[in-house]
């Protein structure tokens, strides 16, 4: 097993996943820095990393400091072209330093997997945070212009009037300004009604696509989604940020320091997890390292993520 990140060529193809009739492909952005995971999961000491020893060396480095990563994930679904979460986008400028004006090949490996942006037909947004809307627009001259100007961008009502009715600091009014606004003012962003329940409840799932559900996981913000996917009776759970990171299966109770609800979303977290266990769902971890998927088992009256094998497709 590869103790870094592995640097994928966008030539040789993405890893992909196969799910029924489906192959979802990680279009990776870039690893994250080493010190992200103290910063994101305080919690996850170094002392308790090292008492989940199957966290290394994959999800851990060796100093027992979580790795973490950002990508996308595609997937062609009954003819539709569906580009899940879009990263921090390059050349925009952000507070912090690792996703200042960054340069990734992003869109080459995108296009070399099969999805030029011109051909991504629906773009669903699991929620308005810098990491995950980056790549909605690009530049073009002195603005910033749609990335998939054929595409459906998609997030919920919810999540869109929350972030409408705070006070953002600047930092966040600069990316919605670039990265938000532009898609919105193009006539592309549509607003979908999830069924969240009440304050704290994950509600219901709702069919945005054949194949494809937005399931509420509110907690991380008010109207996050996860993304299923299912063909031929299988399926795969595409996790947002309701699961950061693998530590989190052994604890759900450790939170993330942007977390808007952290005891909403320590519930979302282990609802997921106890609905999770023992299937054959494949979750896919939108900030999880290589292997990045796998299935929930229980252990030690917790869970263990036990990873699933890739394949290279063009």
């Amino acid at each position: 097993m590869s103790t870094t990140a592995p640097h994928v060529n966008p030539h040789t193809g993405a890893p992909a996943w196969t799910v029924g009739d489906l192959t979802v492909r990680r279009i990776d952005e870039v690893q994250m820095p080493q010190q992200t995971g103290p910063w994101l999961l305080p919690g996850a000491t170094p002392e308790i990393v090292d008492q989940v020893p199957w966290l290394q060396p994959d999800f851990a480095d060796e100093q027992r400091v979580l790795r973490l990563a950002s990508h996308s994930f595609a997937v062609e679904v009954d003819g539709l072209r569906v580009l899940v979460d879009t990263g921090i986008g390059n050349g925009k400028q952000r507070a912090n330093p690792a996703w200042d004006h960054l340069n990734s090949d992003y869109l080459a490996r995108l296009t070399a997997a099969g999805f030029a942006p011109e051909t991504v037909d629906l773009v669903i947004l699991t929620h308005l945070h810098t990491d995950h809307v980056g790549w909605n627009t690009r530049a073009d001259g002195g603005s910033w212009a749609p990335t998939f100007p054929n595409a459906r961008y998609v997030t919920t009502r919810t999540e869109w009037d929350y972030w409408a009715g705070v006070d953002m600091d600047e930092a966040r009014r600069q990316m919605f300004r670039d990265s938000v606004h532009p898609i919105w003012e193009a006539g592309l962003l549509d607003l979908v009604d999830v069924p969240f329940g009440t304050t704290g409840s994950r509600g219901h799932a709702l069919d945005i696509a054949p194949g494809v559900r937005l399931r509420p996981t509110p907690g991380h913000t008010p109207g996050q989604v996860a993304v299923e996917l299912s063909s031929r009776g299988e399926s795969a759970l595409i996790t947002g940020d309701c699961i950061h990171h693998p530590v989190q299966l052994v604890h759900p109770d450790l939170g993330s320091c942007v977390d808007i609800d952290p005891a909403a979303a320590t519930r979302t977290r282990q609802e997921l997890l106890s609905s999770l266990v023992d299937t054959r769902t494949l979750l896919l971890g939108s900030h999880f390292p290589p292997p990045t998927a796998g299935h929930v088992i229980p252990e030690g009256g917790a869970y263990r993520l036990v990873p699933a094998s890739t394949q290279r497709v063009r």
